[in-house]
C-alpha cells in the first residue's frame, strides 16, 4: 500500500518585536494599523528597565490592541509579570531561565525560548515543553551567527522536531531566507522601526518576503520529491 505524502507545512507567519518601550502611548496608537497590514501571529514586547508596577502597566496597555487584532502578546524576559499584565506569555533566553519560568507559565500561557547556542540546548528546550525555539537573535555582546548558519539550524529543527521554530531576521533578505529554510515564524524588529519609509510599509514588505521564501521552499520540495 502506498504511503501518503506528508501534508505541506503551514505558511510561516510574522512575529513582530517592538522597539524598547518606556512609554507605550505612541505604540498603542500605531499598533492597530500595523497589525492590520500584515499577517502577524504575535508581538514581542521589549521593555525599558523599570519596576514591577511599571512593567505590568506598560504590558497591560499593549495587550488590548494586540489581542484585539487576534495576535498574542509575549513579554521579553519578564516572565513573572505575564499573568498580572494580561499578556499571553513570555520569551526567555537560555535553559536556566526557561526552567525558572515554566512553573508559572505552563500550561496556560506561551513560553518561547531563545539563547540556544547549541543543538543540545534546543533539544532540551523542546523536550521540556517550550512552545517555540528561537534561533539567530543577538547575544549580550550584539553578536549572532551568520544567516547561513541560522538557516542551517532552522532546516535541521524543522526536519526533525514538532515544536515551532522562529528565525530572528535583521533584514528583508533574511526574512525570506528563514522562511525558505523552514521557520514557522519570522521575528522582525529593529529594521522595521528604523526604516525611513515607515514601519507599516516595511512590515508589508516583510510579509511579502516571508511569502516568497515559503513559495520557494514548496517549489524545492516539489522538485526534490520531499
Amino acid at each position: 500500500m502506498a504511503t501518503k505524502p506528508p501534508p505541506p507545512r503551514p505558511a510561516p507567519r510574522l512575529y513582530l518585536a517592538t522597539p524598547v518601550v518606556a512609554d507605550p502611548a505612541r505604540l498603542v496608537s500605531e499598533l492597530p494599523a500595523l497589525l492590520a497590514a500584515a499577517d502577524i501571529a504575535a508581538v514581542l514586547l521589549r521593555l525599558a528597565p523599570g519596576d514591577e508596577r511599571s512593567i505590568i502597566q506598560r504590558a497591560k496597555a499593549l495587550a488590548t490592541p494586540v489581542q484585539k487584532a487576534g495576535a498574542a502578546l509575549l513579554i521579553d524576559q519578564h516572565f513573572g509579570q505575564v499573568a498580572r499584565s494580561g499578556a499571553d506569555g513570555a520569551n526567555v533566553s537560555g535553559i536556566e531561565a526557561m526552567q525558572e519560568a515554566m512553573p508559572g507559565l505552563k500550561p496556560d500561557r506561551i513560553l518561547g525560548v531563545g539563547g540556544l547556542t547549541t543543538r543540545h540546548d534546543a533539544m532540551v528546550a523542546g523536550e521540556a515543553g517550550a512552545d517555540y525555539v528561537l534561533f539567530g537573535e543577538p547575544d549580550a555582546n550584539g553578536e549572532r551567527p551568520s544567516a547561513d548558519a541560522i538557516c542551517e539550524r532552522l532546516d535541521w529543527w524543522a526536519e526533525l522536531f514538532e515544536p515551532p521554530c522562529v528565525g530572528f531576521a535583521t533584514t528583508l533578505d533574511e526574512a525570506q531566507m528563514f522562511a525558505a529554510a523552514g521557520a514557522d515564524f519570522v521575528l522582525v524588529g529593529d529594521f522595521i522601526w528604523q526604516d525611513s519609509r515607515g514601519a507599516q510599509a516595511v512590515l508589508i514588505e516583510a510579509g511579502q518576503a516571508v511569502a516568497r521564501g515559503f513559495e520557494a521552499s514548496l517549489a524545492h520540495a516539489t522538485v526534490t520529491g520531499g
